[in-house]
């Protein structure tokens, strides 16, 4: 910056004041547009985000950053006497201990082969191992059998309750795992059949089976005051016994694989429900009876499904689908009402489906 020179104003050792050249002045100011207040009263409020005028309450600004600090405690509040700051990651309650440690990266030199060998053998936790191992296992077979996260959450939870209880010591992974899916589909409405779950977990069905009984008796027993109330399994605070698949849980799955608009998959349920309360299929298995009202529906709203396709999502054979269809077919006018066929849109227009579509077998 350059300055005037000094001036002389008369009198021995008297100076002229320094003038400085004419500047901009590029400090930015945010004024209210209607208080027009110099300097302005303006207040950021964190909580909402925003930049508000206190004097006339008008936002100037949103999506303020919180630039304080990020470290809070609240452990005069906590009856616990814990220290839940707001640092680090949220433990995670599939897992036991702390889950805070420091780990040596594995780096060029002896000495450090030697740090992070050490490193490993001290906060070598073979209960956590062995958690994460059955973990990966539970969240493979999810995977690949399309079931939803929270499904697989709650095996994992189930498995965790088992393994902290010390329980089935000599059963091996593979059938614990498929035990505890099998029992989270059921208990969140997703079940799945033995035979699903033995196409995936290569355990056989009696012993899916026996460990599914095991497990019903233990959790019934143990696994009450293991749940977290409000915590992992959402209010889940005690366990209750599972019940038997019906038809009508499975119809929606299957309508789905079978590329079947809505109105087949609300009617086939419609159809299982009214077929189990006359008890038209007493005997068989949930996965015929299901196939068949899919079948009979398909052709009833004039889709016409065959017996091959249909086998091929449910995992029955044809032959069966047939069977239970005859079946079905004799007691048509009990169990398939007039309003089912009306048109929701246009209730006295022509009806969205046909007896007379129905095939004899």
């Amino acid at each position: 910056m350059a300055t005037a020179a000094i001036a002389n104003m008369g009198a021995p050792g008297v100076r002229a004041p320094i003038m400085e050249e004419y500047r901009d002045n590029l400090n930015m100011k945010i004024l209210c547009p209607d208080c027009k207040e110099d300097p302005p009263n303006l207040i950021e409020e964190f909580s909402s985000g925003d930049m508000v005028c206190a004097s006339c309450g008008l936002v100037l600004g949103d999506r303020i950053v919180d630039t304080r600090s990020e470290w809070r405690t609240f452990s005069n509040d906590d009856s616990t006497n814990d220290d839940p700051s707001r640092v680090g990651d949220n433990a995670n309650p599939l897992l036991n201990g702390s889950q805070l440690q420091t780990t040596i990266a594995f780096g060029d030199g002896g000495r450090s082969r030697d740090l992070h060998r050490a490193q490993n053998k001290s906060t070598h936790d073979k209960a956590t191992k062995e958690l994460l191992l059955a973990y990966k296992e539970i969240g493979n077979i999810a995977d690949n059998m399309a079931i939803p996260k929270n499904v697989s959450d709650f095996a994992k939870h189930l498995y965790k309750i088992v393994d902290d209880a010390r329980a089935f010591k000599g059963k091996s992974l593979p059938v614990l795992s498929a035990g505890c899916i099998f029992i989270a589909c059921r208990q969140c409405k997703v079940p799945r059949s033995f035979k699903e779950i033995y196409a995936m977990t290569n355990v056989q069905k009696k012993d899916i089976g026996r460990i599914f009984k095991a497990l019903e008796k233990f959790l019934a027993l143990h696994g009450a005051d293991k749940m977290t109330p409000g915590g992992l399994t959402n209010g889940v605070a005690s366990y209750s016994g599972t019940q038997a698949t019906k038809a009508e849980d499975l119809c929606v799955r299957y309508c789905s694989r079978l590329d079947l608009p809505m109105s087949c998959t609300t009617l086939s349920g419609r159809l299982a429900r009214e077929m189990e309360e006359k008890q038209t299929l007493a005997g068989r298995s949930p996965l015929s009876a299901a196939a068949a009202c899919i079948y009979m529906v398909s052709y009833l709203l004039g889709y016409g499904k065959t017996a091959k396709e249909i086998s091929m999502v449910a995992g029955v054979s044809d032959g069966t689908i047939r069977t239970a269809y005859r079946l079905l077919y004799n007691a048509r006018n009990d169990l398939i009402k007039d309003e089912w066929l009306q048109n929701p849109k246009d209730p006295k227009g022509k009806p969205i489906g046909d007896m007379k579509n129905l095939p004899p077998s």
